[in-house]
C-alpha cells in the first residue's frame, strides 16, 4: 500500500497542531477560561472607554452616557454580557441629549458591536433592557475612530500581538484541515486500488 496518504494525512494534523499551539500562545496568561475572556482585556488600549460592571433584572433597564469628542468620525461602541446563558437577550435604543434616535439594537449573543457615524461632537445615551428571563451583567465599550486607533497602528500594541498570531493560527487551521482531508480522500482511493488490485489476481 502507498504511503502517500497517510503522509499528507499526518502533516495536516501537524499543521493543525501547529496552529492551536499558536493560538494558545497568542491567548493572555491571565485568561484562565470563559469567565476571564473579557473583550476589554483581549484588546486592551483598544477603547477610550469602559464601564464599570452593570447589572441588570429582568424586565429591567440600565444607562449608559457616552460624549464624543471629534466630529465626522466613526464610533464603535460594544456590549458583553459577562455571564452569558442561553436565552439572555438585551434591547439597546440609543439617542443623544436632543432625542435624536441612533436606531435600537437586539443582542441575544454574548457580544456584539456596531458602528456610529457621528457628524458633530455628541453625547451618547444608552439604554439597555434585559428581556430575558435572568441576571445578566454586562460592560459597555466605547472607541472613537477605531480603524486610526493606535492599537492598530503600533505594531507592539497589545491588539496587534494578539490578533496577527491569531491571523496566522487561522490560516494554519484552514491549511492543515484542507490538507488532512486531501490525506484522508488519498488513502481510501488507494485502498480502493489495492482492493481491486487484490480481486483481479
Amino acid at each position: 500500500m502507498k504511503k502517500h496518504g497517510p503522509v499528507i494525512a499526518v502533516s495536516g494534523i501537524v499543521l493543525v497542531i501547529i496552529s492551536l499551539s499558536i493560538a494558545v500562545s497568542a491567548i493572555p496568561t491571565n485568561v484562565t477560561g470563559p469567565g476571564d475572556l473579557f473583550v476589554s482585556s483581549l484588546f486592551e488600549g483598544m477603547f477610550d472607554e469602559i464601564s464599570n460592571e452593570i447589572q441588570i433584572m429582568p424586565d429591567d433597564s440600565a444607562y449608559f452616557s457616552y460624549s464624543t469628542y471629534s466630529s465626522d468620525i466613526p464610533i464603535l461602541w460594544g456590549i458583553q454580557i459577562l455571564d452569558y446563558q442561553a436565552g439572555d437577550k438585551l434591547s439597546i435604543t440609543i439617542t443623544n441629549i436632543f432625542g435624536d434616535d441612533y436606531g435600537t439594537f437586539v443582542q441575544d449573543e454574548p457580544i456584539l458591536f456596531e458602528v456610529l457615524e457621528i457628524s458633530q461632537s455628541d453625547t451618547l445615551n444608552l439604554e439597555i433592557q434585559n428581556l430575558g428571563t435572568d441576571d445578566v451583567t454586562v460592560i459597555v465599550m466605547f472607541s472613537e475612530d477605531p480603524e486610526n486607533s493606535e492599537s492598530f497602528t503600533n505594531p507592539d500594541s497589545p491588539v496587534m500581538n494578539m490578533v496577527l498570531p491569531l491571523m496566522v493560527s487561522g490560516f494554519l487551521l484552514i491549511l492543515g484541515v484542507i490538507v488532512l482531508i486531501i490525506g484522508i480522500i488519498v488513502i481510501l482511493v488507494d485502498l480502493k486500488n489495492n482492493y481491486d488490485n487484490k480481486r483481479n489476481y
